[in-house]
Order: C-alpha cells, then sequence, then structure tokens
C-alpha cells in the first residue's frame, strides 16, 4: 500500500522525521528557543514543513533515475522518435526548457514525469510500454506526462504535501508534550517525563504515523490531478490515443496486478479499484475513460 505512494512521499517523511530530529537538538545543545505559543509552533512547522516537500521536490529527478536505474536516451538513435514526440508535444505545451528523456528497464506499463520545475524536469516510461503499446497509445501516454509538466503538477504537490507536512509536525509536536505531561502528572521534577531523547523518539514515531494517516489526503489530490492530465493529453495529442492508452492498460490490468509493483509505483498510470482506491493515487481506468468520452 505505502509503495503506492511512491519513493517520493517516503522520502519527504525521512526529510521532515531528519528537520525535526535537527531542531529538537538544536534547542538541546545549541541553546536555541522553542517557540512556546501554539501559534509559533505553527509557524515554525509550516516553514520546515515546506522545507522538507520543496527538497523531497528538488531532488525527485535524481532519486528517480538513481532508484529506477533510468537511462537517458537523447542522441540514442534506437529512441529518436520517443525524444522528438517529447520534444514536439511539450513545445506545444509553451515549455521552454525541453524535458529530459529516459528510458528504465520494467515489465510494467508505466511511465512518469517529475522534476522541480516545468523546465527541469523528466519524462521516463518503462520498456514494457515501448513493448506493449502502439505508437498512438505511447504518444498518449507521453501528452498525459507534458500535460502533469504544463500543468505545475509537481511543484502543486509539493505544495500540498507542504501543509500537509505543517499538520503531521505540529500535532506530532503537541502529542509529545501532551503525553510529556500526562507522564508528569502532579510531579513537575526534573526526573518525571519522557525526558529529552524519549520525546525525540516518540515525536518521530508519531510524524511517521500521521504522515501515513494523511496519506489519502494527499492521494485525493493526486487522482485530481490525472483527471485534468488527461485532458491535457487529449488537448496535447488528441483525445482518441489516450483513450486508446487507457483501454491498452485496462485490457491488460490483470497481467499488470501479477508483477511487482516497482519502487517508483506512485507515477503508475492504473490503480485499483474497490476499498483500494481510497490510497491510490490514480483513478480506476473505467473512471478515466468514461471522463474522457463525456468531454
Amino acid at each position: 500500500m505505502i509503495k503506492r505512494f511512491g519513493f517520493w512521499i517516503m522520502t519527504n517523511i525521512l526529510i521532515i522525521v531528519l528537520v525535526s530530529t535537527i531542531v529538537t537538538v538544536a534547542t538541546r545543545y545549541l541553546g536555541i528557543q522553542m517557540p512556546t505559543g501554539y501559534a509559533g509552533l505553527f509557524v515554525m512547522c509550516f516553514i520546515f514543513g515546506m522545507v522538507g516537500s520543496f527538497v523531497s521536490l528538488k531532488l525527485s529527478r535524481w532519486m528517480a533515475k538513481r532508484s529506477m536505474g533510468v537511462e537517458l536516451v537523447e542522441g540514442n538513435p534506437n529512441y529518436t522518435d520517443l525524444v522528438q514526440t517529447v520534444h514536439q508535444l511539450s513545445r506545444k505545451a509553451g515549455i521552454e526548457t525541453m524535458p529530459e528523456v529516459g528510458v528504465y528497464n520494467s515489465p510494467d506499463v508505466n511511465a512518469f514525469a517529475t522534476g522541480g520545475s516545468k523546465n527541469t524536469s523528466l519524462v521516463a516510461v518503462s520498456t514494457g510500454l515501448l513493448e506493449r503499446m502502439s505508437k498512438e497509445e505511447r504518444d498518449g501516454v507521453l501528452a498525459h506526462e507534458v500535460a502533469h509538466i504544463e500543468n505545475g503538477d509537481m511543484v502543486t504537490m509539493a505544495l500540498v504535501q507542504g501543509v500537509v507536512n505543517t499538520f503531521v509536525m505540529f500535532a506530532a509536536f503537541v502529542v509529545t508534550q501532551i503525553i510529556d505531561n500526562a507522564m508528569r502528572g502532579d510531579d513537575d521534577e526534573r526526573g518525571g517525563g519522557l525526558g529529552f531523547f524519549a520525546q525525540m523518539i516518540v515525536r518521530n514515531l508519531l510524524q511517521v504515523f500521521f504522515g501515513i494517516l494523511a496519506m489519502p489526503l494527499v492521494a485525493y489530490f493526486s487522482r485530481w490531478r490525472e483527471y485534468r492530465a488527461d485532458a491535457g493529453s487529449a488537448k496535447l495529442g488528441g483525445k482518441d490515443n489516450m483513450i486508446k492508452a487507457l483501454e491498452n492498460l485496462q485490457s491488460n490490468q490483470a497481467l499488470m496486478s501479477e508483477v511487482k509493483e516497482d519502487n517508483m509505483a506512485a507515477f503508475q498510470i492504473s490503480a485499483k479499484t474497490g476499498f483500494m482506491a481510497l490510497m491510490s493515487t490514480h483513478p480506476p481506468l473505467e473512471d478515466r475513460i468514461a471522463a474522457l468520452k463525456r468531454s
């Protein structure tokens, strides 16, 4: 389940834990004063929550290449048409700096776009997609990924995640303090409460826990942006191409479910149905096809 949110989400949580640990240690050993009121604490959490999210965003392209083994194919004669198609769609979308284009070895029919901004982006496709899709279907998927870049979805997702991080950090600090106070009881002596290192551990565990609980909120936004990217694909590359691509995925869904999910499966173009849809970053294929046909 967690893998469906991808390496980027988990890295974001780890960065938040690291930032929280640094802040806690700094207040202990460097004499830096923590905010005393809830308002000051919330502002601090907002700042560090946004920092964590945007650090994850800046690292996303590098992480995708390393974790997925993406090989850049500009200049590779075997992928000339792939590169030219991504660049043509990008120019049509008004993107000034062409995205990097990469291929990674995986049997999954999969593709993703990532990067810190429109002009520092990456579009990568799996070998499984190139093998199982026709040119028209492939072009529909490429247009979908370019539409993500055109819409600034990576930055918008970082903003949403930053807000979520704010509340996750704030809740973790407050609950840790409540636990510490409860353990002290009426005894306010130095030896009461959790203690410095116990507080740090409890706070970090709570941040991971609350971060996982908040995943459905991030997933909901992600599903909404998939519909928007589908509409963008219809505008850039033609509605029929995107519908054909989704129908291809639908016909192979049973086979795809048997393939082990990659670490970057948050970018997978299909999604499970049923109760798992709440945690899915992508809407059901039939819903996406229906939405395109209605448009």
